[in-house]
């Protein structure tokens, strides 16, 4: 039996009013033992990753991409990535903010162009918080950052609790019914472990999404947060988000 079975069929711990509850956390010598690495060394990087929305046409090739990669359920209610689109009307102070299917198919015209003041498309994702909020609410360490800077699940530790959903500012988990785990957008780290790009920067036809080691000065995206004033989403929250946005408003959130 697996411990997330096991802890499931035990049934709900109470505590008593002042008592703390001790759990058992995966070591970090253990996941770096984890085959999938093949002998990557994460210490040796610390990944980033950019979005430039000055050049994002909606065209839903980056979450078509990653739904086909990552085996996210084929439906309008789960994503690993997404996209928005932000478009600000005459006569109206705040954008209209819509995204059917998660940009899926692209983005249907919907506004008459004399009444568009301004347009643009916004795609999202895990943004791989330095401090996430994720990580620290997680009873049982199932959820956790490694040492380049991404945040992952690990299936055999999750108790599908769903902590880490409700925890997440930016709304970037789902629960996945296939596997009863937690899930999110990881920056492909199956691929990037090989010297591979995600897969929607690949996909990506006007070069929108952009990634790169941040210990390298010559990787593209340390090239991309030296030319451009970025910006992070909802720097407020604490969590510091590590996706540079280029091109973004102050109402994107």
């Amino acid at each position: 039996m697996k411990r997330r079975d096991f802890i499931k069929a035990t049934g709900t711990i109470t505590l008593a009013a002042g008592a703390y509850l001790t759990v058992l956390k995966p070591s970090a010598n253990a996941k770096e033992e984890k085959d999938w690495l093949n002998g990557y060394d994460w210490s040796k990087h610390y990944w980033g990753f950019g979005i430039d929305c000055t050049k994002c046409i909606g065209c839903g090739s980056c979450v078509r991409a990653c739904k086909e990669e990552n085996d996210v359920p084929k439906d309008p209610y789960h994503f690993r990535c997404w996209v928005e689109r932000y478009v600000y009307l005459k006569g109206e102070e705040k954008p209209k903010v819509d995204s059917p299917n998660g940009g899926y198919d692209g983005f249907p015209e919907k506004y008459k162009k004399e009444e568009v003041l301004k347009a643009f498309f916004v795609p999202k994702l895990c943004n791989q918080c330095a401090v996430p909020a994720c990580v620290q609410v997680c009873p049982v360490g199932a959820t956790y950052q490694t040492k380049d800077g991404v945040v992952l699940v690990d299936e055999d530790y999750c108790i599908g609790c769903r902590y880490c959903i409700e925890a997440c500012p930016f709304g970037a988990r789902y629960m996945n019914d296939e596997t009863g785990c937690a899930d999110k957008c990881t920056w492909c780290y199956h691929r990037i472990t090989k010297g591979l790009k995600p897969v929607c920067v690949e996909a990506c036809p006007v070069e929108a999404r952009i990634f790169g080691d941040l210990k390298d000065k010559d990787s593209d995206i340390s090239k991309f947060v030296e030319k451009h004033r970025v910006s992070k989403l909802k720097p407020d929250m604490g969590c510091e988000a590590r996706v540079e946005y280029n091109g973004i408003d102050s109402e994107v959130r």
